[in-house]
């Protein structure tokens, strides 16, 4: 919860200040080598010859500088040694908070002209500042500094390693990366580059933001004792801070200085080290005049001393040297320094300058990042129609599913909700516990079964956490929509569990769960008939899948040449021109086979109705042989016989639909699969892939329709993955790497399995590519029958029991995609064994185990 908070925190001050606080980085940069430029701009003006006399005495300076400009001098900064121009800050006008400031000759007193770039660096300042808006912008860079705070803070939490040790997991940018991922790695890397700059440069930036940051941390720093007068740390050491800031003279006797006798006190003081001092004087009589002093040996440029004195006798109250002071109170005194890095030297300033350049950099990809985000989740409403979740007493309706159909029709089920008027909430069974039980009034669950029975992986956690648990559900009032197989003697086993179970805790049945095999429509028609009845509305159509589209063979390869199994194909297939193919990584699809041309004329035969008789079908008219071709054909025909050709149609079941992984992306202009024969015990081949690979010609119609698998979608944010397969699972897993490669990630380590490595290597060119190229770090291959003992998949996993472990520390993913029965049981074993039941179950339930089974 505190992590949600702290992220959602993050992207909203992001986006609201993130560009305040690009705009002063810039400007910070920018400003941040004023002198340097300056100096390299207006060498003429900027630069003065060094004579061997010295620099004048304050005395002369000001005689000659008030007789030129007419106006009263509040202070003076001059280096004692060094060509640099020496600057003059006079008295601000009435109402003014700063006088003009001039440079000049510090051995002649000659005023200088006014530089290039003056105007420009003012306004450098200003942005960076006040945002040229006075005081009110002063609360707003002030309020954005304490954001970058929380920034820095709240990211490094955010981004925190499970590997925290290992430096590579905070400081390496993987430059092969492509969008949202690139995105995100250069924004946290990055991030973490310039955290302690960042820090830095908010922590010290407060001292000139609020009042009470920088008492607070005068009192913090200061060696003063409590309740001592304490001089303010030197902001640039320019004049700008006290002098040169003006304000309206205070009342109070006329300003009298003897320049001489200040100009002697400071040379004693200061002794022949000087090197620059900053003259600062007051408003009015009597009152101390300041000087800051830098002497050769200065630990950086701000290590500045200071003088109080009585500008009228010269005698000093007051000498404060920075060689004397504690640590802390140096720190205090050296608050510019640290702010622009200058405080560690060259290096330190340059270094600054970059972190303060690439501000910029996280506006912008925080801003992709965040609109990235909103795309997905326009796209997830999209999907879902108009429903509008609530958070309140609405109806839960929660779903279990493993290949995607069971969410779809859990919104369905909200649409039909809401339509009436009801609010709604949809959740997943993993979301729920015993309280969201509780507080329901009224509840759906949309659940399939997996397997013989088994619920579906996202789950499991629910199962074991409540199924087993006493709950007291005496005010829920629920109902459950059940998809299964009855192929398997435990059809719909879960979602009969899930029914007796809130039964048995007092919850009670809106009416009898409907069970639906294999998708059948007149059980889904039956569960919305039961909804209208509950909601007084009807629905005006029935739900229905997406229709099927006819997308043509444009070519098949034969994988596994001179194999001792079932010959293995790779399909590719053409969208239908009207619509364009759109699936993610992981997705699935339905195609609905035909029976060969064989199968029909030996059917038929015997029956005595020809082959070409015209019949109806949906509507269109086609001939009995093409009308045969997508019915089931039962082995026994007594029954049929003397039916004319329509009545023969109309009393044969359509075939059911075969799902198949998809194995490429729509980047790659057409939907792949990886297709095995099967065969039944008479020899004859199974109808989905006895269509797809050997009686449907090039060039054929294969009509399929498209389905989300979103449970086994790649991870929203960039982790490692470790994908296990075999044989025809390669193809959801080649998906996957096909998306991690465009994106850039190559933190992949597949696992793969099959018979003989000289026939069954499927794809092996590619993934062999992918391996040499770096996309895939890691390839680890189990053919079973190369050796005396067999070795599958989840031998290869347990011999890198160590390997696994790391990546399962640097937050990794495990995706399986294969057959239920031998290899995915085995990975689930070895997982349980060298993990242990309760992290695998922690694995599941955070989306980081991900099973695509059959």
């Amino acid at each position: 919860m505190l992590k949600k908070t702290l992220f959602q925190l993050h992207w909203f001050f992001g986006i609201s200040a993130g560009l305040v606080l690009a705009l002063m980085g810039v400007t910070g940069a920018l400003y941040s080598f004023e002198g340097e430029i300056m100096r390299a701009l207006n060498p003429d003006t900027l630069r003065v010859q060094v004579r061997e006399s010295g620099v004048l005495a304050p005395a002369e300076l000001v005689q000659k500088i008030e007789a030129a400009e007419g106006k009263t001098i509040a202070s003076l900064w001059v280096e004692t040694t060094s060509g640099n121009a020496a600057r003059v800050f006079f008295t601000p006008p009435p109402g003014e908070r700063r006088g003009p400031m001039r440079y000049f000759d510090p051995y002649s007193g000659e005023l200088l002209d006014e530089p290039t770039g003056q105007q420009f660096f003012g306004l450098m300042l200003q942005l960076h500042r006040f945002l040229a808006l006075g005081e009110f912008g002063k609360q707003i860079t002030a309020a954005c500094t304490l954001i970058l705070i929380f920034f820095c803070l709240s990211g490094l939490y955010l981004r925190w390693p499970r590997q925290a040790l290992n430096w590579r997991a905070w400081l390496t940018l993987d430059w092969a990366r492509k969008g949202r991922n690139f995105n995100w790695d250069l924004h946290s890397v990055a991030g973490t580059w310039c955290l302690a700059f960042y820090l830095l440069a908010s922590l010290t930036g407060l001292y000139w933001s609020y009042d009470w940051y920088r008492e607070g941390l005068t009192k913090l720093l200061a060696d003063a004792p409590a309740g001592e007068a304490r001089g303010k740390p030197a902001g640039r050491g320019e004049g700008r801070s006290d002098g040169g800031r003006g304000m309206p003279a205070p009342p109070g006797p006329p300003l009298v200085v003897d320049y001489p006798a200040v100009w002697q006190s400071i040379q004693n003081a200061a002794g022949p080290q000087m090197t620059a001092y900053n003259l600062r004087l007051p408003p009015v009589g009597g009152q101390p005049a300041t000087v800051f002093y830098l002497l050769a040996d200065a630990d950086h440029p701000r290590a500045l001393n200071q003088i109080l004195l009585d500008p009228a006798s010269g005698k000093i109250a007051r000498h404060e040297r920075y060689n004397d002071k504690s640590f802390k109170a140096q720190l205090l005194t050296s608050v510019y320094a640290l702010h622009v890095g200058e405080y560690f030297g060259l290096a330190g300033r340059i270094l600054m300058l970059l972190a303060s350049a690439a501000m910029p950099l996280f506006a912008i990809t925080g801003w992709l990042l965040y609109l990235d985000r909103r795309r997905k989740q326009r796209a997830i409403r999209t999907a879902r129609g108009d429903i509008r979740t609530s958070g309140g007493d609405g109806w839960l309706i929660g779903f279990a599913s493993q290949s995607g159909f069971a969410e779809q029709l859990a919104w369905q089920t909200a649409g039909h909700l809401q339509a009436a008027g009801h609010p709604v909430r949809v959740q997943p069974l993993a979301a729920l516990d015993e309280q969201s039980l509780r507080q329901a009034q009224n509840a759906l669950f949309v659940v399939s079964t997996f397997g013989d029975g088994e619920a579906p992986d996202s789950a499991r956690g629910f199962e074991r956490k409540l199924l087993g648990q006493a709950v007291t559900l005496g005010n829920l009032r629920y109902a459950v929509l059940a998809l299964g197989d009855r192929q398997y003697a435990q059809f719909c086993g879960f979602a009969r569990r899930l029914h007796g179970w809130l039964g048995q805790q007092g919850a009670q049945s809106l009416f009898a769960p409907v069970e639906v095999d294999n998708g059948d429509g007149t059980a889904l028609q039956h569960w919305q008939q039961q909804l209208g009845q509950l909601t007084g509305c009807q629905a005006l159509t029935a739900w229905q899948a997406p229709d099927f589209a006819s997308w043509t063979l444009s070519g098949r390869e034969l994988l596994n040449s001179g194999s001792a199994g079932a010959p293995t194909f790779l399909l590719r297939l053409a969208a239908p021109s009207s619509a364009a193919g759109d699936w993610l990584a992981g997705d699935l699809v339905e195609v609905l086979p035909r029976n060969s041309a064989i199968a029909v004329e030996a059917f038929l035969a015997g029956l005595g109705v020809a082959a070409q008789t015209p019949v109806q079908l949906a509507g269109l008219s086609e001939t009995l042989a093409q009308a045969l071709a997508s019915r089931q054909l039962p082995p026994s025909r007594e029954h049929l016989v003397g039916l004319h050709a329509q009545a023969l149609v109309d009393a044969l079941i359509p075939l059911a639909a075969r799902e198949y992984s998809i194995a490429s992306l729509p980047s790659d202009g057409a939907l792949e699969l990886i297709v095995r024969q099967e065969r039944h015990a008479d020899g004859s081949l199974g109808l989905g892939s006895g269509w797809l690979t050997e009686y449907a010609p090039a060039g054929a119609a294969v009509s399929l329709r498209l389905r989300r698998n979103s449970g086994f979608h790649l991870p929203q944010e960039p982790r490692p993955l470790i994908l296990l397969g075999n044989g025809t699972g390669l193809a959801g897993l080649r998906s996957l790497l096909k998306a991690r490669i465009a994106e850039g990630c190559k933190h992949n380590w597949l696992l793969f399995g099959e018979r003989n490595a000289a026939h069954d290597f499927f794809c092996r060119a590619e993934l062999q590519g992918w391996l040499a190229d770096g996309a895939l770090a890691r390839l680890d291959l189990a053919f079973s029958r190369d050796q005396a003992q067999k070795i599958y998949v989840q031998d290869r996993l347990r011999g890198a029991a160590d390997e696994l472990r790391n990546w399962l520390a640097e937050g990794a993913a495990i995706y399986v995609c294969g057959s239920l029965q031998g290899m995915a049981e085995g990975v689930d074993q070895v997982l349980n064994e060298l993990l242990g039941a309760q992290a695998v179950q922690q694995l599941t339930e955070e989306g980081r185990y991900r099973r695509d089974v059959y």
